[in-house]
C-alpha cells in the first residue's frame, strides 16, 4: 500500500515558478513510475508528466515540454517533484501524483497507475 501527498500549489502570477511535491506517506516509491496529473474545473483529468523508477526516463504532455521538469529524490526514496516555470493561467488545475505497481515503466494513461493522492491546488492569474 502506497499514501501519496501532495503539497506546494498555491495562487501565483503568470511567468512565476511553483515546485510541487509528492511524498510517500507510507511505502515506498523507490521501484515505482510515478507520474503528476491535473483537472482543471469541468474537465477531465490529463497526463502532465511521468518519471521512472530509477529517474533515466521522463514523459511530458506537449503544453507543458520545456516549462515543467519532474525529477524524484530516490535518495530518500520517498519524493517526486514538479517544477513548473514560466506559468500560464491555463496551468490552472488541482494537481495529482500518482504511482504505478512496482518495477513497470512510465505511462500516460489514468488507468496505468494504483494509487493516487487527494491532489494540491495550483492556480496562476493573468
Amino acid at each position: 500500500q502506497v499514501q501519496l501527498v501532495e503539497s506546494g500549489g498555491r495562487l501565483v502570477q503568470a511567468g512565476g515558478s511553483l515546485r510541487l511535491s509528492c511524498a510517500a506517506s507510507e511505502g515506498t516509491i523507490s521501484s515505482r513510475a510515478m507520474g503528476w496529473f491535473r483537472q482543471a474545473p469541468g474537465k477531465a483529468r490529463e497526463f502532465v508528466a511521468a518519471i521512472s523508477g530509477n529517474g533515466a526516463t521522463t514523459s511530458y504532455m506537449d503544453s507543458v515540454k520545456g516549462r515543467f521538469t519532474i525529477s524524484r529524490d530516490n535518495a530518500a526514496k520517498t519524493t517526486v517533484y514538479l517544477q513548473m516555470n514560466s506559468l500560464k493561467p491555463e496551468d490552472t488545475a488541482v494537481y495529482y501524483c500518482a504511482a504505478r505497481k512496482p518495477f513497470l515503466g512510465i505511462s500516460e494513461i489514468l488507468g496505468g497507475y494504483d494509487y493516487w493522492g487527494q491532489g494540491t491546488q495550483v492556480t496562476v492569474s493573468s
